[in-house]
């Protein structure tokens, strides 16, 4: 039989668990939703939403562009939460289960399904001002969810943890490229409309 004197250090080791669990890792992808349903508010049937549709017209263009703000705010977030939780300062902690490290990796996948069956699903496509809100979302859960992916790229290349190792530069690396990336797509799509506003005018 089962003493109680055996249950009650794993019950308070439960508690501690999920004690930790509030913290950090969870609260990475709390915020990056909550921030992100913020800044959609903030453009929605505002002068800065009607500002930004002005100054960016294109549809994909705004998004790449909101995704872009998301990911650079979202993954320098990441990086000083994470640093804090590394020295234990404020109520910042490492996420573990039955010591098992959950990486925040694991959010922004969770974060890329979401967006990816959304835009399956052709939320956000539509001309009405909801859809120009579900949209804008979208595009900012986006950027968060490949902010806190690609900030563990180094743990899903080397099948490790070496964030705080030499190779954890990796993400780095991979995080700047992947800006850079988008905003070459943001400045190809841009240079090619007006391209086409050009020929329209002379035709």
């Amino acid at each position: 039989m089962i003493s109680a004197a055996y249950i009650a250090p794993r019950l308070r080791g439960e508690s501690s668990i999920l004690t930790d669990m509030r913290f950090y890792e969870v609260l990475m992808g709390i915020a990056a939703i909550v921030c992100s349903v913020a800044i959609a508010l903030l453009l929605h049937r505002t002068r800065a939403g009607r500002a930004l549709k002005e100054r960016v017209p294109d549809r994909p263009q705004r998004r790449i562009l909101l995704a872009n703000f998301s990911f650079v705010v979202t993954f320098a977030i990441v990086r000083a939460m994470a640093n804090l939780a590394r020295n234990d300062i404020g109520p910042f902690h490492y996420v573990e289960m039955g010591g098992l490290h959950i990486h925040h990796l694991v959010w922004g996948i969770l974060l890329l399904l979401l967006v990816g069956y959304g835009w399956l699903l052709e939320i956000g496509n539509g001309e009405s001002d909801s859809s120009a809100f579900m949209g804008r979302l979208m595009s900012l859960l986006y950027g968060a969810g490949a902010a806190m992916t690609l900030d563990e790229f180094a743990l899903w290349l080397n099948l490790k943890d070496v964030y705080w190792a030499r190779q954890g530069r990796e993400s780095i690396e991979a995080g700047l490229v992947f800006l850079a990336v988008c905003t070459m797509g943001y400045i190809a799509a841009r240079a090619e409309n007006r391209g086409k506003s050009g020929r329209g005018l002379r035709g």
